[in-house]
């Protein structure tokens, strides 16, 4: 049987109302002949929007981000039962601009993954390391390292709703992919890292993602460890992301 693969848009910070109706026009079109679950991951204030144009199609809504705690003063923030409110299934959570730009430390990446589960919200952890990190020959223990305390204090059972996006950062942006062969040893080794480290054989779902596209996405999803893939700049386009799809 055929792998159904995880396929994840993260616009980043684009598009406009407009633009994405004309983007989910496109997509709605599509939908029913994809092979793969669709996560779309708009900014903020399209949330809504988007969740009134999919929420009875098989396409699923994500965000980009969430605070951890569920009220109060924290002016520019939104919270877990927020996201749930407008239809949000999947939080992107740790991604390398959230580390870079806004200084998220794992600690801080932990608390928002507690509470994305305490609200049924599926967190989508991002993990990678730097070029300097990949020279050194310090990728596995890097990624380890991430995901162990993104994990803290989460039971065993509860890694079937995790999925972890392996990111490396020298990727994102640049063109520049990891090998299929990479990603997939990578993902082996998060796979056997987790079942170790919790005692379980429960299996996550693994993504890869870093300047994914069109021409390189079938050899990412057919391996048998990766379960799909975080899409960021071949997403922006509806065109684009459903010749990346088929």
């Amino acid at each position: 049987m055929q792998k159904k693969p995880l396929i994840v848009a993260n616009w980043k910070m684009n598009l406009s109302k407009n633009e994405v109706d004309i983007y989910l026009q496109e997509m709605l079109k599509e939908s029913k002949n994809l092979n793969a679950t669709i996560v779309l991951s708009p900014s903020f204030t399209l949330l809504d929007f988007v969740n009134s144009k999919i929420k009875k199609t098989n396409i699923k809504l994500g965000a980009q981000n969430m605070f951890f705690a569920d009220f109060g003063a924290f002016t520019g923030e939104v919270s877990a039962s927020m996201l749930k409110d407008v239809g949000a299934e999947y939080v992107i959570l740790g991604h390398s601009e959230r580390r870079q730009y806004f200084l998220e430390m794992d600690t801080f990446i932990n608390k928002k993954v507690l509470t994305a589960l305490k609200y049924n919200l599926k967190p989508i952890i991002c993990v990678g390391e730097t070029l300097e990190e990949k020279e050194n020959n310090e990728s596995e223990e890097v990624v380890k390292l991430q995901i162990l305390s993104a994990l803290k204090n989460v039971g065993s059972e509860e890694l079937k709703n995790i999925i972890i996006a392996y990111e490396p950062i020298w990727a994102i942006g640049t063109g520049k992919s990891a090998t299929s062969e990479e990603a997939e040893q990578m993902a082996k080794h998060i796979e056997i890292m987790l079942q170790n480290e919790f005692n379980t054989q429960i299996k996550t779902s693994i993504l890869y993602g870093g300047s994914v596209n069109e021409n390189n996405i079938k050899e990412f999803v057919q391996k048998e460890h990766i379960a799909g893939a975080l899409v960021g700049g071949a997403s922006l386009s509806a065109n684009t992301f459903l010749k990346l799809i088929k």
